[in-house]
């Protein structure tokens, strides 16, 4: 901190320059931020205390091949399973094919295997007497301004019904909501149907469905539950992988698109791209300053004195300029998954985020300055000061 003042100087001793590379900076670590914080909840999905009790069954080839619906009985007598469900993926849009809307028909028992989300008893007891009633979740109900009671239109991409069409009608009898409202996730945004509704209004559904949920009474037990479940269709035409949640959605998520990889490397192309400019800023900085770097010398500055100086003013800039990339991050986040009423639904930059940016600021300003500093730091006095 003594020469806090030498360093601050001379890091805005061409302020026009600095500030172009601080812009920079703080674009890279509003990205970083941004998208580290997609990985993150992506990663993080079904990760939660009730998701370690459930089990994921779905075709061993591919999450788009169905199973016979004969095997929930079969899975609800394995020792270990509490209780088991099942679940279609629907396809749904509102408005506009592109318009997707996260939307499952389901058992009569599903939210049974899901308590952290909650439904008023009188509407799950509407949802259970109404053939063609549905439940959405809360920040659905935002978004479109729908209420209960109201009969709304829906498009499946994939599935048609009884009269040819891929348009179907539903009533909104009720509102799925978080137990934990920081920490809703999919069930915010998803809509839930009746499985016997779907199958008997859709000539391609005939007894299939896309997925079981089992309950396991104990965690630890849940690898030997997942291997029982799959043994039971064993050699069969429709051989299963049995996953604990937090893994089936992950393998579900790369056989979509891997976002850690494309996370990875459009940060690892930003980054890349941050160190040549700030490398190249950092070494004509010091190049502009080599007979002010010798007067320092003169006064009684030593190699290692001139050295960690120059690496303090490279430091100092990224680290300027990452904490505001990310603390903007931060704030964007909230506001656009607000603005867009839990449309686009944006994670908080978290303890880890920070954590591993402040590392990234601090790793990048060490190596973009190392070079500069050891020229510094090796300067002659006379060479310098005669200009050569």
């Amino acid at each position: 901190m003594k020469y806090l003042h030498l360093i601050w100087a001379a890091l805005f001793r061409r302020k026009t320059r600095t500030i172009l590379t601080l812009v920079s900076i703080l674009a890279a670590f509003l990205l970083f931020g941004l998208l580290n914080g997609v990985r993150e909840s992506f990663a993080q999905a079904g990760q939660s205390a009730q998701g370690a009790k459930r089990l994921q069954t779905g075709s061993r080839l591919s999450f788009i091949d169905t199973l016979p619906l004969s095997l929930n009985d079969r899975i609800a007598r394995v020792d270990g399973v509490t209780k088991v469900t099942y679940a279609n993926w629907f396809g749904g849009a509102y408005q506009d094919a592109r318009n997707q809307i996260f939307s499952f028909a389901v058992a009569p028992n599903y939210l049974d295997l899901y308590p952290e989300i909650e439904v008023d008893q009188a509407q799950r007891e509407a949802f259970a007497n109404t053939r063609t009633g549905i439940l959405v979740g809360q920040g659905l109900m935002k978004r479109f301004n729908w209420k209960v009671g109201q009969k709304i239109p829906l498009l499946s991409t994939i599935f048609p019904n009884s009269d040819g069409t891929k348009n179907w009608a539903f009533d909104i009898v009720g509102v799925l909501r978080s137990s934990n409202e920081s920490t809703a996730g999919w069930d915010d945004q998803m809509i839930l149907m009746h499985y016997k509704y779907f199958e008997e209004s859709s000539p391609y559904i005939d007894g299939d469905v896309g997925w079981y949920v089992a309950g396991v009474a104990d965690a630890n037990q849940a690898d030997r539950v997942a291997k029982a479940i799959d043994a039971l269709s064993a050699n069969s035409d429709h051989e299963t992988k049995t996953q604990t949640e937090s893994a089936a959605m992950a393998s579900w998520m790369k056989q979509t698109a891997d976002i850690g990889l494309i996370v990875g490397s459009i940060m690892g192309a930003v980054f890349f791209t941050l160190l040549l400019l700030t490398g190249n800023t950092m070494a004509l900085a010091v190049r502009e300053r080599t007979s002010e770097l010798a007067v320092l010398k003169v006064i009684g500055f030593r190699d290692g004195a001139v050295l960690a100086l120059v690496l303090a003013e490279s430091v100092l800039q990224v680290l300027l300029g990452g904490v505001l990339g990310l603390g903007i991050a931060a704030l964007l986040g909230p506001m656009l998954t607000t603005a867009t009423g839990g449309a686009i639904t944006m994670p908080p930059v978290g303890l880890r985020s920070w954590t591993l940016g402040l590392s990234l600021m601090v790793g990048i300003g060490l190596l973009v300055g190392l070079l500069p500093a050891l020229r510094a730091g090796r300067l002659n006095i006379v060479d310098a000061l005669a200009g050569r």
